[in-house]
């Protein structure tokens, strides 16, 4: 058993903006530095053996703003990115959550499907339990990385968590 720790990453210069960044690659805005330090400070006496994030910019940056203090490998992994929303990258964000149901099992245009960010991730904790069993990991990453969470730690159905709004709160604890 792992102990996983999921933060999303902080804010970004699209987030800000309202855009759902995707495969895009924005860096954190000024807001997202800050919070990334809070991060850090939140989870400082956590008994961490590896973050994991995401290799985009904006998570990237978030888990070596939060951590790159610590004697803690910081290892970035393509299997956490966000959904590639193919032609909608970049796109409102509102246009892009409101597409989301129909791309639970059918990939955006030259993008992927909600169900393929499952298959990642999941490849992604088989990897984790067989390095890391009886510790504690933090996992740096996105919205869709999240819904896989849910979806393979807890069972909650991907199609309703596409649909339900994001609520960030500091941190979700999950046992894999």
């Amino acid at each position: 058993m792992v102990r996983l720790i999921y933060e999303t990453h902080s804010t970004s210069a699209d987030n800000e903006a309202g855009v759902a960044s995707g495969h895009n690659d924005p860096d954190l805005s000024a807001v997202g530095e800050e919070q990334a330090a809070e991060l850090g400070q939140r989870r400082e006496l956590d008994d961490i053996a590896a973050v994991y994030c995401s290799d985009l910019l904006r998570a990237r940056r978030t888990a070596e703003i939060a951590f790159g203090g610590r004697a803690v490998p910081i290892i970035a992994d393509a299997r956490l990115r966000e959904c590639d929303f193919g032609q909608m990258n970049g796109f409102p964000a509102a246009e892009v959550h409101a597409a989301a149901p129909a791309h639970v099992a059918e990939p955006f245009p030259s993008g992927e499907s909600y169900g393929d960010v499952v298959v990642r991730v999941g490849a992604f904790l088989d990897d984790v339990r067989a390095k890391h069993s009886g510790e504690t990991i933090i996992m740096v990453a996105h919205r869709a990385p999240h819904h896989a969470l849910e979806h393979l730690l807890n069972g909650c159905a991907l199609a309703d968590l596409v649909m339900e709004p994001w609520d960030w709160q500091p941190g979700w604890e999950y046992e894999a």
